[in-house]
């Protein structure tokens, strides 16, 4: 079993814009819709760069050796309109980091966390974009219900993956804290069961008492460390 995919937790309606846009135009569009970043796109909607606020406000006090925050640009926008040359093609930054929808969450995680990113566009195999997916849209699937995440393991790792009987092991989860007994056929099965369950969206840890025909694996605990650890 593998994490979700980006597929499943990505926004899909994404707000771009063109690569002539101007400063003006896209200020305006962020100030629209309440967003720091905006892909942009040629015709075929195939993705080109990011434009984003940082973007903007470096171009607005390039050389003038002065900051500005987020309110400042607001404020100085409508007193003096920028260089209405600037476009999005000159100001985005290129190349972006991108992920597949078919990509788990743990790897956009890795990205995010390897690039200093706060988001990251999703695309097809052409280069359009078809979604982008944020920290939060992750975090959101981290965070699931002890019942969502028993009733995942059950169905999907103990029935259809392992092909398991109802009951043959039981599984109790608590605040994210999966814990497992029963009987297994073979001692090799128990740490199969353990990762696998370990490896599902939301789990923060995984502790058992299974035991195979030959006795306890191991004593109480996933390792001999006494437990693995969820994403």
């Amino acid at each position: 079993m593998t994490h979700g995919t980006i597929g499943d937790v990505m926004t899909r309606d994404v707000v771009t814009i063109g690569s002539g846009a101007r400063f003006r135009d896209i200020a305006g569009v962020l100030e629209t819709w309440q967003v720091s970043a905006l892909p942009v796109v040629d015709d075929a909607h195939r993705l080109l760069g990011i434009v984003s606020e940082a973007d903007l406000l470096h171009a607005r006090v390039a050389g003038t050796g002065t900051s500005r925050t987020r309110r400042d640009w607001a404020r100085e926008r409508e007193a003096s309109p920028p260089d209405e040359a600037l476009t999005a093609r000159g100001l985005m930054t290129a190349p972006v980091i991108t992920v597949a929808a078919t990509a788990s969450t743990l790897r956009a995680a890795r990205l995010m966390d390897r690039h200093h990113v706060k988001r990251l566009p999703v695309v097809d195999r052409s280069g359009r974009l078809v979604g982008i997916v944020s920290r939060c849209d992750l975090l959101g699937a981290l965070v699931r219900s002890d019942a969502e995440i028993r009733t995942e393991i059950e169905r999907e790792i103990l029935g259809e993956a392992l092909c398991l009987d109802p009951g043959t092991i039981e599984v109790e989860v608590h605040d994210a804290v999966v814990h497992l007994t029963g009987e297994v056929d073979h001692p090799t099965l128990v740490d199969v069961v353990v990762r696998l369950c370990a490896a599902v969206d939301g789990v923060e840890q995984v502790t058992h008492e299974l035991t195979h025909a030959h006795g306890p694996e191991r004593p109480f605990g996933t390792s001999t460390r006494g437990c693995v650890e969820g994403w």
